[in-house]
């Protein structure tokens, strides 16, 4: 077995396990109650490992708010202001973030797969070793942001803004990251197995390596740092919007 699947079924197991520990902590018996699960979503609210399963959330004012572990799958924060909240270790499966502002908030190993974050505004917020397998963030921004060791896996970045984010051993496989700009981003040891990069601007990313691209999809329209070259294999076939794969 090649070092590239090794690396690609160790990821598939940790998805698996994701999923089995997501089907446990969304129980109500799973996340303990506390006085505080009972205040009314404001400012520096401390929702704390509460279950806030469905809420509706939109545009409320979040700033500051501690939701260290809170489980806020499918809920609704779209225009959310969370600026500073601390979201460790959060589960926001499925959770609608669309244009909610997260920056500087921290999101280290929270569990984001699948959630839509369209134009969310991420920049300088800190999310390493978080799980943002097929999440939506087209158009987001995570300029500055730490993303070291996150999940990425066939996630959508379209026309995402990561200047200068740290993205040093991110897996960003089969990731759609058509249009993205990574200006000063750090890119040592990510996976891009099988990312699309036509349109994306890498021409002043760091430590980007040529076997790091020659996994990669690409075309005539995709800048590189000065030093690398096309990969023979470019282009290369690459899902076409609203395809499923496992």
């Amino acid at each position: 077995m090649s070092e590239l699947s090794s690396k690609s079924a160790g990821r598939s197991m940790r998805r698996l396990a994701f999923a089995l520990l997501v089907a446990g902590l969304s129980s109500a018996t799973a996340l303990p109650a506390s006085a505080s699960c009972e205040d009314s979503p404001k400012a520096g609210v401390d929702w704390s490992r509460c279950l806030k399963i469905n809420m509706k959330l939109q545009d409320r004012d979040l700033q500051g708010a501690k939701l260290v572990g809170a489980n806020l799958t499918n809920s609704d924060l779209s225009g959310a202001n969370l600026t500073g909240a601390d979201l460790t270790g959060a589960i926001l499966v499925r959770t609608w973030l669309v244009e909610a502002l997260l920056t500087e908030a921290n999101l280290t190993k929270a569990l984001l797969a699948r959630a839509n974050m369209a134009k969310a505004d991420l920049s300088e917020a800190v999310a390493m070793k978080a799980e943002l397998h097929r999440a939506d963030l087209r158009n987001a921004v995570l300029t500055n942001a730490n993303l070291e060791k996150a999940e990425f896996g066939r996630a959508i970045l379209r026309g995402a803004d990561l200047s200068g984010a740290i993205l040093r051993d991110t897996d960003l496989s089969r990731a759609d990251l058509r249009g993205a700009r990574f200006a000063g981003a750090e890119l040592t040891d990510a996976d891009l197995y099988r990312a699309d990069l036509r349109g994306a601007d890498l021409a002043g990313a760091v430590g980007l390596k040529q076997e790091q691209l020659d996994g990669s999809c690409g075309d005539e329209t995709t800048a590189l740092p000065e030093g690398l070259q096309v990969p023979a294999a470019w282009p290369c076939g690459t899902r076409e919007d609203g395809d499923e794969e496992d």
